[in-house]
């Protein structure tokens, strides 16, 4: 089939480029033509709360890109819908996450789909954002009018889609697939000595953009907790903070945990993956919301035990005292975990465990859910 992909892709960076691109590499494996669109403008400036939107790494040289978005120009979506209506793809999949990009997607699949041809997919990452605001009542709406069909990567997105889809068109549940192109992972004594931290401790990974609904603060309180327990056990923060570090480094100090936390702040590339999933023999969301997260994907690539909050889809895919935990969005209870799996040494166990359901989750079961909605699409 002839698929054309909007959404995130290079020279942008961060998990939603990473999983567009892998998906269109799947793609491609399976004889297909595909092309990604991507921004010229994603977000103007004063709405990106980081650093940078772009990535330094080298432009992929095995899948087809082009800047040809504007996110905020509607006569820019008007021109990409003719080009796309003209071009006829059979498949267009909008990659959505948040309602500000709504009316662009809206516009562009109207258009497109006026050729009697070409069908809309909506992968869903967020349907509802983890800080919803008045946008998303209002763009939301338009966006679900405009798409033939919705493939959602947790069931409690296809529950936000249901509630907003008043024409009830199909709907199918997808999980996140493993992210499997971060190589091999780091020994923890050479991850640790590359990364400058101590090989004899232990080190649990809360590794991501620092975002309040993270619940990193909640993570911070369960350390707390633990410290005197686990005398060995260090907190590894690697991430780009996308809200005020100082609040974190206040409660760090106020818990007595300035030498057990390390904080990273700063974009992690992706070469850096296996040294610090490497160094750590944990891997911990405490998330107050969520839909899913491509960090658990992660760990499931380097077979690395879990801790998570059990929240939107993140319970479903971790397997509690299988894998990991899912524990209440509380420091008590992630606490209660914690030291189960040190004082216990639950990580060959979870280990063996993540070996096999990683297999659940490959790359191929997206694309043929796409391509079997696609099929019963009027």
């Amino acid at each position: 089939m002839k698929i054309a992909i909007i959404g995130t892709a290079y020279p942008y960076r961060g998990g939603l480029a990473t999983f567009n691109e892998r998906l269109a590499r799947e793609f491609v494996s399976e004889g297909h033509e595909v092309k990604m669109y991507t921004f010229t403008l994603q977000y103007p400036s004063f709405l990106f709360p980081g650093k940078t939107q772009f990535s330094n790494e080298k432009a992929p040289e095995d899948i087809a890109i082009e800047r040809s978005i504007h996110s905020c120009n509607p006569f820019n979506w008007i021109k990409v819908g003719r080009m796309l209506k003209n071009q006829c793809p059979d498949i267009v999949i909008t990659c959505y996450w948040m309602a500000f990009f709504a009316p662009c997607y809206g516009v562009i699949e109207r258009i497109v789909k006026s050729n009697g041809h070409t069908k809309c997919i909506a992968l869903v990452h967020n349907m509802m954002p983890h800080e919803p605001s008045l946008l998303d009542r209002l763009f939301a709406p338009f966006y679900i009018k405009s798409t033939d069909a919705f493939v959602a990567l947790s069931q409690s997105v296809v529950q936000d889609i249901a509630a907003l889809d008043k024409d009830n068109k199909e709907k199918r549940f997808s999980p996140h697939p493993t992210y499997d192109h971060y190589g091999t992972l780091m020994q923890h004594d050479e991850a640790c000595q590359s990364l400058q931290l101590e090989p004899a401790n232990d080190y649990m990974l809360f590794f991501g953009l620092v975002r309040a609904y993270k619940g990193l603060d909640l993570l911070l309180d369960a350390m707390r907790i633990v410290k005197d327990q686990l005398p060995s056990v260090h907190l590894l923060i690697a991430g780009e903070f996308y809200e005020d570090e100082k609040k974190y480094r206040e409660q760090i100090e106020r818990n007595g945990l300035t030498e057990r936390v390390i904080v990273r702040n700063e974009f992690i590339p992706d070469a850096d993956l296996r040294k610090y999933f490497g160094a750590a023999n944990l891997i911990v969301q405490p998330y107050k919301s969520a839909t899913q997260s491509g960090v658990t994907q992660v760990a499931f690539h380097f077979e690395k035990p879990i801790l998570v909050t059990n929240v939107g889809g993140l319970g479903e895919i971790v397997h509690h005292e299988k894998m990991g935990y899912a524990t209440e969005p509380n420091a008590e209870n992630i606490a209660q975990a914690i030291v189960d799996y040190y004082t216990n040494k639950r990580q060959p166990a979870f280990t063996d465990y993540l070996r096999e359901e990683k297999k659940k989750y490959d790359w191929n079961k997206m694309t043929q859910t796409i391509q079997d909605i696609y099929l019963q699409i009027k």
